[in-house]
């Protein structure tokens, strides 16, 4: 279980990659790769492509973070979903709150 992150050549998204299993564990990490977004951020990608596992404390860090940012950018997507990731995201209605792809 490990968490990067990468900002775009350009500076304008910020991609946050978990892999292994989004659970309880990786709350600090999580919290801390959102916590100081440069300005110049407009786009904060959560790409799930390596992720087996999520609970419901990574639905909670998810909302965290959407509160606490959506002011400074325009668009937060969950991208490259598992089938079982992206059930769990639309029967917790995230597809109401989140572009997910």
């Amino acid at each position: 279980m490990s968490l990067t992150k990468n900002e775009s050549i350009d500076g304008t998204t910020l991609t946050i990659q978990i892999k292994g299993k989004f659970d309880f564990n990786l709350v600090q990490s999580f919290r801390q790769a959102y916590a100081q977004i440069n300005e110049s951020i407009i786009k904060v990608v959560i790409d799930l492509r390596e992720t087996e596992y999520m609970d419901s404390s990574a639905l909670g860090m998810l909302l965290n973070m959407r509160k606490t940012i959506e002011s400074q950018v325009s668009t937060i997507q969950i991208s490259n979903c598992q089938p079982q990731l992206r059930k769990i995201l639309q029967i917790s209605r995230f597809d109401k709150k989140f572009d997910i792809s």
